[in-house]
């Protein structure tokens, strides 16, 4: 049996986000430019998801819960859990979120009261490479666990003639499997390529700024030991991105002039032409 763990429950609420990562995701997770106000693009690029971040913003992880039911999203950064500090795993404390709640997750947790902002940065600034643990730098990843169901009263059926009542109680009570993991051969594919391309990761998570961000405690049993939903949605800069194909090349309005091709708006004003006027 499966103890009470003792959780923090985010106190925010807002508006429902919409971009789910698999066909029917418990929690849907999203990454916030906090210092544009946009919501970062995703890029599908050799089975990963991919967002661009720039060096000096401030991010949150928005994360909506998409059921009628809570649900216990553990959140790691840079393979450290955004709350306890610790190099992450799946059995660790996390974010309790209610029915159709949804929250912006902005920093690393120093309190019940605040959080140190989440910002992306140069990887050797980053939280996890000053901590010593650089290997997972670059990654975003949540695990969803479902709420065990409280038991309820039993009440037996009367007995039936020739088992009729058989077929319709059977496996009543049996439990669901969680969803198979993705093969193990298509992980390993993924990330020779990404070696293969040569690129290396530019940027991380910083700790940054203190800000006022409560939450309360909870109790959460988890329906299974195992997560219903584990989503990694992997980030860097534009540069990177591009280098390695996630991206395209960015259109630059200068392009035309490096290549001396004629021009519509060469210069801003008329200028007068030679002579006397």
């Amino acid at each position: 049996m499966l103890r009470p763990t003792a959780l923090l429950l985010a106190a925010l609420v807002s508006a429902t986000a919409c971009a789910p990562l698999s066909a029917q995701p418990l929690v849907d997770v999203d990454i916030v430019d906090r210092d544009t106000g946009e919501w970062l693009p995703e890029y599908r690029h050799r089975g990963r998801d991919w967002v661009p971040g720039t060096p000096g913003h401030r991010y949150g992880v928005r994360l909506t819960n998409t059921t009628g039911e809570r649900v216990l999203v553990v959140l790691s950064v840079d393979g450290v859990n955004a709350i306890s500090g610790e190099t992450a795993a799946a059995n660790q404390t996390g974010y309790v979120l209610g029915p159709w709640q949804s929250t912006e997750i902005t920093g690393w947790r120093k309190s019940w009261q605040d959080v140190a902002q989440f910002y992306f940065t140069d990887l050797p600034d980053s939280y996890a490479a000053r901590t010593g643990r650089p290997d997972n730098v670059g990654v975003i990843g949540v695990a969803v666990f479902r709420e065990r169901a409280q038991p309820q009263p039993y009440y037996a059926p009367p007995v039936a003639r020739d088992n009729e009542y058989d077929d319709r109680y059977r496996g009543r009570n049996e439990s669901k499997s969680a969803p198979a993991a993705a093969p193990q051969a298509s992980r390993r594919a993924a990330e020779a390529a990404d070696s293969a391309s040569g690129v290396g990761q530019s940027i991380g998570t910083g700790h940054g700024q203190r800000e006022w961000a409560p939450v309360s405690r909870t109790d959460f049993v988890r329906a299974s030991r195992t997560p219903a939903q584990v989503v990694q949605v992997r980030y860097d800069d534009i540069p990177n991105l591009v280098a390695m194909g996630v991206m395209p090349r960015p259109y630059r309005y200068d392009d035309g002039y490096r290549r001396g091709q004629p021009q519509a708006f060469p210069n801003g004003f008329a200028a007068d032409p030679p002579g006397r006027w």
